[in-house]
């Protein structure tokens, strides 16, 4: 996915749900942080949203702007709307997200990304392997710092037994990074 695509994302999920705000919490929130994020870092052409003030409107979304949807067909990439509770996130989250928003290309429309270290964080909750490479180029490409990245572990709501494999897991891929 390219910055453009997300703003066209943000455009076009707002007209569906009509709300003026996202709250966007997938990878391709990085994009809010890092419009020119590493190639590997933007392969998903899917873009996790829900609308902010209109939450009701998240399955709209899914249904216009979808997997498989004229939408996605047309544009090759697609929306998923699905609501932010599917995502574990650092306490504080709401306060650090990166908006994206212009006169043009989101006629106004506001996304609210998550801010690197927090969607970071979130990943690594998920461990699916694909969120542990995300993370890791992350770190490796220095777009996150790891100290910070450990104090957002911290914040997050899970056990202790979650939270150390998570600080073991950064610990050890930073030595390997260094």
């Amino acid at each position: 996915m390219r910055y453009d695509q997300l703003e066209h994302a943000i455009r076009a999920a707002c007209d569906v749900a009509k709300d003026t705000e996202l709250l966007i919490f997938g990878s391709q929130a990085i994009l809010g942080s890092f419009p020119e994020a590493p190639e590997s870092l933007r392969a998903s052409i899917e873009v996790d949203v829900q609308p902010k003030n209109m939450t009701e409107k998240t399955v709209f979304v899914d249904g216009a702007l979808g997997q498989d949807s004229i939408f996605h067909q047309t544009h090759g990439f697609y929306v998923h709307g699905i609501s932010i509770e599917a995502a574990t996130l650092p306490e504080g989250w709401e306060d650090r997200t990166i908006s994206v928003s212009n006169e043009y290309r989101t006629r106004g429309c506001i996304g609210h990304c998550l801010e690197a270290h927090d969607l970071a964080a979130s990943k690594l909750v998920a461990y699916r392997e694909k969120d542990r490479e995300f993370v890791t180029i992350l770190l490796n490409e220095r777009l996150i710092e790891g100290t910070t990245l450990l104090e957002r572990i911290a914040q997050l709501p899970v056990g202790e037994d979650v939270r150390n494999r998570l600080v073991k897991w950064v610990r050890i891929t930073m030595e390997e990074i260094s």
